[in-house]
């Protein structure tokens, strides 16, 4: 039993109305890395729950004070470090912004092939590890498979296969290689008559798979909206919110695609399936944008990826605020430049992973024990993000 002087408020209540205090994580992948869930328990129900966060100290926005603007992007990469090439884009764009930049066609077409291919990269590894983390073993082996061929596009194209420091400020890092449209076509074929109809056959199908997440979880329109939810644990809910579609960028508004949303068909909208569904019909709709972009891609002369990239990097004195439709969610950007130096005066980011996390406690109240994980993975939270 600790002394009197080491109890906090929320333990001692629990002490109060003798209740246990439960320990769940850090670990991994059960809790999806360095997280600790701290929860208080009647039996086998969840009376309350806090999550413990701040285990990597990734320390990013101070980093970004003392480099300069293009030293930023490999710093980027490593917040959401399953989908890196949304969290450069952002960047990229609120610098191009800050500075009056606008790139070619052929930069921004090459952009939107690389951020579809990541999200459906990053929601393999979402939908997957969650069916790992209640019990589905197979559809993670399937779903690893694809994202594979997806990094393979990656490395070929800039030599890594996690971080890619791509999205530079004005342009790229390299251009597509040669073959690399025939290969990216090559991977669309075996994804859509592959591994999606496996995915929704074996898992997203499944009778146990809904069973288990169909009723639990349940966010309603107005308390995501209330907790600035974004992304599919948004649309997960009902609304469809997408900025490729409400704010386009990168040319987003030439492309013909679907925003899906949760339909609460097997429960409640707004459940753990629900915001799973999204993650799913989101792989097919990313295939239809990358279709049309390697279409256009073909038809454009190639150009020089490097040609808006400033030899120095020096914005006036300013101020910018951009954001993007990243995997996870609206990820934002807010840049503070001085005009006399070449770093950055404040880098301040707004995550979708960090405001997902806020709502767990409330979702969480009431709930199963062993229902916890299920919660946790339904939300998709990558803690790099969280800890900036």
């Amino acid at each position: 039993m600790a002394s009197p002087a080491a109890v906090d408020n929320w333990t001692q209540e629990a002490i109060d109305q003798d209740e246990m205090v439960l320990n769940m994580g850090p670990q991994h992948p059960s809790t999806h890395g360095v997280l600790r869930i701290e929860l208080r328990t009647d039996g086998e129900v969840v009376k309350a729950a806090r999550p413990h966060i701040g285990y990597l100290h990734r320390c990013f926005e101070k980093h970004s004070e003392n480099v300069d603007f293009p030293g930023v992007i490999p710093y980027t990469d490593r917040m959401d470090y399953v989908a890196s090439m949304g969290n450069s884009l952002g960047y990229a764009l609120a610098v191009e912004k800050l500075m009056g930049i606008e790139v070619s066609p052929y930069v921004q077409t090459i952009r939107v092939i690389m951020a579809e291919l990541q999200r459906i990269a990053s929601h393999t590894i979402a939908v997957g590890t969650y069916g790992m983390d209640i019990g589905a073993f197979t559809p993670f082996l399937h779903l690893l498979r694809d994202r594979e061929k997806i990094l393979d596009l990656f490395e070929w194209t800039c030599g890594a296969r996690l971080l890619y420091n791509y999205n530079w400020i004005g342009g790229l890092s390299h251009d597509v290689p040669d073959g690399f449209v025939k290969a990216c076509r090559q991977f669309l074929r075996e994804f859509e008559a592959r591994t999606y109809p496996e995915l929704v056959d074996l898992l997203i199908g499944n009778k146990i798979f809904i069973k288990r997440t169909a009723e639990i979880g349940v966010c309603p329109v107005d308390l995501a909206i209330s907790y600035d939810l974004t992304g599919p644990n948004l649309r997960g809910s009902g609304p469809a919110r997408d900025l490729r579609k409400d704010e386009p960028y990168c040319g987003y508004e030439k492309y013909d695609f679907a925003v899906p949303v949760g339909k609460g068909e097997h429960g409640p909208l707004g459940s753990c399936f629900d915001r799973n569904w999204v993650r799913t019909a989101e792989m097919a709709e990313s295939a239809k944008i990358l279709h049309q972009a390697i279409d256009a891609l073909e038809k454009m002369e190639k150009a020089d990826v490097r040609e808006k990239v400033p030899k120095r990097v020096k914005p006036n004195k300013g101020e910018v605020y951009a954001r993007s439709e990243a995997p996870r969610g609206q990820l934002g950007y807010f840049i503070v430049a001085d005009g006399t130096a070449v770093n950055p005066y404040r880098v301040k980011v707004k995550s979708p992973c960090f405001t997902a996390m806020s709502i767990f406690h409330v979702l969480a109240r009431g709930m199963y024990i062993a229902d916890i994980i299920a919660l946790i993975g339904s939300l998709d939270v990558v803690l790099g993000e969280i800890d900036r």
